[in-house]
């Protein structure tokens, strides 16, 4: 896609997960927890580690921040146009933390309403990237600390 398919009043949506409370994005976190330990072994295995450098390398760390990575990158995500943007911000009654520059003609943006705030990436060409940037930052500002106990 290049920014000239996004047309005025079109809004994308990348994504399937938009937790409408806490306990919402809580359950779905704890459920992440076993599909993150088989990606994880999954790709050791695809890197042939063998059983003393899987334990040697792969802490719960490692497994965690597969397990962060997993949530975020199913998080919805609208894309649009600054216009359609613009209208919906117009109508949305919470904070929206925006990156990027005003004069950009388009924007990525996740609603979380159990945070009641929205956040934002501002991109002229790459519309994935900037997708990407706003699952990280609302992991990072919006869930995080909720969901790890971990502030950012």
């Amino acid at each position: 896609m290049t920014p000239t398919d996004i047309s005025e009043s079109e809004d994308l949506v990348y994504g399937t997960f938009a937790p409408v409370s806490w306990s919402e994005a809580e359950r779905r976190y704890r459920e992440l927890a076993s599909t993150a330990q088989v990606v994880v072994r999954a790709v050791a295995k695809a890197m042939d580690f063998d059983r003393e450098t899987y334990q040697q390398r792969v802490h719960s760390d490692v497994i965690e921040t597969a397990r962060q990575a997993i949530f975020a990158e199913s998080l919805e995500v609208h894309v649009a146009d600054s216009e359609t943007f613009d209208s919906w911000r117009r109508a949305y009654t919470h904070d929206v933390h925006i990156a990027g520059g005003d004069t950009v003609g388009n924007v990525a943006w996740h609603v979380s309403e159990p945070a009641q705030t929205a956040v934002a990436a501002t991109f002229e060409n790459e519309p994935e990237a900037a997708v990407g940037t706003v699952r990280r930052m609302a992991f990072n500002r919006l869930y995080r600390e909720r969901l790890t106990g971990e502030p950012l």
